[in-house]
């Protein structure tokens, strides 16, 4: 495994992340375990959840299955690179959603509780809080990394601009800043081109984009539904809307003899300030299969085939004026 450095931060990373939303309500604990201990043979180091995963509001049901195949020992806690999320929802009273200091300080104690670990390596704003000002964010971060509850910030779903706010905020308290970005960001969504990724490459952040295979409809979803399997209603909603993409893009994969799912991450690996795309198995297979991607070596012409087939967007703003 050839690790990479999160951004201009000196900590190494695996070129693939293990996303681990479908822990726990798509994923038993029992498989969820031997995904992550299979991760770990793989040489994947890179894990990422949120508090809010699980599929119980407020329970934050797979950072627990995190935190009990952390007990298990055998260096698990200590191999692994971790990253968490704070936003989102997780109660019925005001001040358990988003990002305020109170928020924030509750929210990380929790997560730190179910986790069962002492630090978080990389803590998130799972989403732009427009209500917070940066600098009462960066005093609650700058608080925890004090009390040596995390080490990293970094952000999810942030525009451009506030990438932007959120460094120059940083920077006037002599702080690093964000280290990372979660953005949503695969073939069929091209978007962070025009801001998002030129500002974490001007800024050195990491980009860690989610969503890589579009739901499933770059995972070779023509293929399965020729052999009689099902897709979710939403995959073949958006099928309909993309299919003649789609019809060109498996054919291409099949030209170069590699699955589809496996040249959208290599193409991910190929972008612009683009560390390491989350990868979400519900399977053994699945995980085993995503290491593909690694090995697979997009050349020009293949790259330009792919702008062809899915085109994509020249840094703003060029891409719309002169």
């Amino acid at each position: 495994m050839d690790y990479v450095n999160l951004g201009r931060s000196g900590l190494l990373v695996s070129p693939l992340c293990l996303g681990t939303m479908n822990f726990g309500p798509r994923t038993s604990e029992e498989d969820s375990f031997a995904i992550m201990d299979r991760a770990h043979e793989l040489g994947l180091n890179f894990f990422d959840t949120a508090n809010v995963y699980g599929g119980k509001r407020g329970e934050g049901v797979t950072e627990s299955i995190i935190g009990r195949w952390f007990a298990k020992g055998g260096g698990r806690r200590e191999k692994t690179v971790l990253a968490t999320k704070v936003h989102n929802d997780m109660g019925d009273w005001p001040n358990e959603r988003r990002l305020s200091a109170l928020h924030i300080r509750r929210a990380c104690d929790a997560s730190l509780k179910r986790l069962q670990t002492d630090h978080i390596d990389i803590y998130q704003a799972h989403h732009i809080d427009r209500n917070t000002p940066f600098e009462e964010f960066w005093e609650a971060m700058e608080v925890l990394r004090q009390q040596g509850k995390i080490i990293y910030v970094g952000s999810s779903n942030f525009a451009g601009w506030h990438i932007a706010k959120a460094q120059e905020s940083a920077a006037r308290r002599n702080l690093m800043g964000l280290v990372s970005e979660q953005t949503h960001y695969n073939l069929l969504t091209r978007t962070p081109e025009l801001e998002v990724l030129p500002a974490c490459d001007d800024y050195g952040i990491g980009v860690i984009p989610w969503s890589p295979l579009a739901g499933g409809l770059l995972s070779g979803v023509l293929r399965k539904i020729d052999k009689g399997r099902t897709a979710a209603d939403g995959v073949l909603a958006q099928l309909d809307k993309h299919r003649d993409k789609i019809e060109r893009y498996e054919k291409f994969c099949d030209e170069l003899g590699e699955q589809p799912a496996d040249v959208a991450l290599a193409w991910l690996l190929r972008q612009r300030a683009v560390i390491a795309p989350i990868i979400g198995p519900r399977t053994m297979e699945q995980l085993e299969g995503s290491l593909r991607a690694l090995e697979i070596n997009l050349d020009d012409a293949a790259l330009a085939r792919l702008d062809e087939i899915f085109p994509g967007h020249r840094t703003a703003p060029e891409d719309y004026a002169w």
